[in-house]
């Protein structure tokens, strides 16, 4: 079976190769791509949908890029499966490119064609040429890990930066050279345009969750050394889901949303109208509005989560090993972190019950001039301007 999808892989690129050889690049096809295709969110799906609220998916040809082509999408965007050969058609042919993650090195990038890289986060974690060891399973060294991503890299024309702190990062961590468009992220651009009771309301409604608690909302990042397999990582959490339900249930419920790397769907169907699940192919945009409190640990949430100008509570059980073994961080994170670090369930379901998360507001206050400082609730609309000027 593997020697069957080599084969086949190796008969995609030689027809990907025929089609630049022999196609033109059309500055009216767009595709977008969301985590690698594994769902419909992030950073291209809103710069999609600004360009559906314009009625511009009409004067463009738009593709989402996507595992399961079953997701449904709003306006008139042609869902492609994949690594189909309808999708080494189109990336051979398409004027823009526009992703937040990295796309697969064999995919080869035409002068004509705008690769506008969207990203997903503002680092806490160091990435890229910055990382000094590699847990990763999909990487064999840490070598062949930074010589693949300069390659990646210098296809980007445009990077997407959510404030001055990352462009000075990104710069270097990427060896990106060109034009970084330091304007917050389109898929914070909701936070700004449905921050209020009504649309909130009618997101709890939507998605079934309570309107008589609150709503605490838990999002984890990924570990880089528990995986199942390539691309494919654990549920890590030390949180005692028993514990936290004894003391929290009559007041409070929470959503439980995991990163999109994850690969499992842990079963709390013992927690009903307690805990809420929402698995790595939903889009966390909407989970952020109707949370009343975050809860995390080193995930880039934290820096979107902020613009609510809401309290954040941070479960660091591994935070020595984290920071010294894992990744790293590029800033003193017990020093800067808006909101109280827990440890241990107990100390977390205390710091929620006494609301000791209040005394940090000056530190968030001070987290937000730092880190929001771009986010106006317009990075879509200039991001499809720059669409529009290039095309």
């Amino acid at each position: 079976m593997l020697l069957v999808r080599k084969i086949a892989k190796y008969l995609m690129l030689v027809l990907y190769n025929i089609f630049i050889l022999f196609s033109r690049v059309n500055k009216k096809i767009i595709i977008f791509e969301s985590n690698l295709g594994r769902n419909y969110s992030g950073n291209p799906r809103f710069i999609y949908e600004e360009m559906v609220r314009r009625g511009l998916d009409k004067q463009y040809s738009c593709f989402f890029i996507l595992e399961d082509t079953r997701q449904n999408l709003p306006g008139h965007a042609i869902k492609v499966k994949r690594l189909s050969l309808k999708y080494f058609y189109l990336f051979a042919r398409a004027g823009f490119w526009v992703s937040d993650t990295r796309m697969p090195n064999y995919l080869r990038k035409r002068k004509k064609t705008v690769y506008i890289q969207c990203w997903h986060g503002t680092p806490l974690k160091r990435l890229g040429l910055d990382l000094e060891q590699i847990s990763m399973e999909s990487e064999r060294s840490l070598s062949s890990y930074k010589r693949n991503l300069i390659r990646n890299t210098r296809k980007w024309d445009y990077l997407i930066s959510q404030n001055s702190y990352s462009s000075e990062i990104f710069r270097r961590a990427f060896n990106f050279n060109k034009k970084i468009l330091e304007i917050g992220y389109p898929r914070n651009d909701i936070l700004f345009q449905k921050n209020n009771r009504a649309d909130i309301t009618e997101i709890k409604r939507r998605l079934g969750l309570p309107l008589d608690k609150r709503l605490i909302l838990y999002a984890p990042t990924w570990r880089d050394d528990e995986h199942y397999g390539r691309l494919k990582y654990k549920f890590s959490t030390r949180l005692d889901f028993d514990y936290l339900h004894s003391r929290l249930s009559g007041e409070y419920a929470l959503i439980v949303k995991a990163h999109y790397l994850v690969g499992e769907r842990p079963d709390f169907s013992a927690y009903e109208g307690f805990i809420y699940p929402f698995g790595a192919d939903f889009d966390i945009a909407e989970l952020y509005l109707v949370a009343d409190l975050l809860i995390t640990d080193y995930s880039s949430v934290m820096f979107d989560y902020s613009i609510l100008n809401r309290p954040m509570i941070f479960f660091a059980y591994d935070i020595s090993r984290y920071k010294d073994n894992i990744r790293g961080f590029y800033f003193d994170f017990m020093k800067e972190a808006p909101g109280p670090i827990a440890t241990d369930t107990k100390q977390l379901a205390d710091i929620i019950l006494s609301e000791a998360y209040r005394q940090y507001e000056d530190s968030l206050r001070t987290f937000r001039r730092k880190f929001n400082h771009a986010d106006d609730g317009n990075a879509s609309a200039r991001v499809v301007e720059l669409i529009r000027s290039l095309s």
